[in-house]
């Protein structure tokens, strides 16, 4: 079984199946990339409930699946910012960690997946420096060279710094449930 994530459609045609699951959890990717997102072939998708009244009902199928995110992690006035927390049930709620990989991890978890390996994950960004800051969040003036598509955040696409800090702390909670767990 294979996680995928947000612009993984950009790679479809070098993957050897389609993906198992498909996560978005950034709102600017399902934002500027909602139609690519709906259109992308997998056996299931999962998202935020947030993103379900973007779907018209005849969209919906049992293919689709959303999920309660709990986004304090963020800030967003929960008293929890940076605070890393991992779900054992989704069915609950998930925890956000600075990135959607840390949704797949608690999502594989539940599942009962034994073993986790990250194949592609972005761990070294380059902010080029004609990117328009506001904040967190940068707007590209040119193809992406973070990823492995040009057009992944390129020109016109916004992205959130990435904080590799945070992730990183996110990371070494996750392996700690697992290893708790005797996985």
């Amino acid at each position: 079984p294979t996680f995928g994530v947000n612009g993984i459609f950009y790679a479809d045609e070098r993957l050897p199946n389609p993906i198992t699951y498909y996560v978005v959890e950034d709102t600017s990717v399902f934002r500027e990339n909602t139609e690519e997102i709906k259109a992308y072939r997998t056996d299931t998708k999962l998202f935020p409930t947030l993103y379900k009244r973007d779907f018209a009902v005849e969209e919906l199928s049992p293919e689709i699946g959303f999920f309660r995110m709990n986004a304090g992690f963020y800030g967003r006035g929960t008293g929890t910012e940076c605070h890393p927390r991992f779900s054992t049930d989704p069915r609950q709620r998930v925890y956000c960690g600075q990135s959607v990989t840390l949704i797949n991890l608690q999502l594989a978890y539940w599942m009962g997946f034994f073993r986790v390996v990250l194949i592609g994950m972005d761990f070294s960004y380059t902010i080029p420096d004609d990117a328009d800051r506001k904040g967190d969040v940068l707007t590209s003036n040119s193809d992406d060279v973070n990823h492995f598509h040009k057009d992944y955040f390129g020109k016109g696409k916004t992205w959130k710094d990435p904080k590799l800090d945070r992730v990183l702390v996110n990371y070494a909670l996750a392996r700690d449930m697992f290893a708790a767990d005797g996985r």
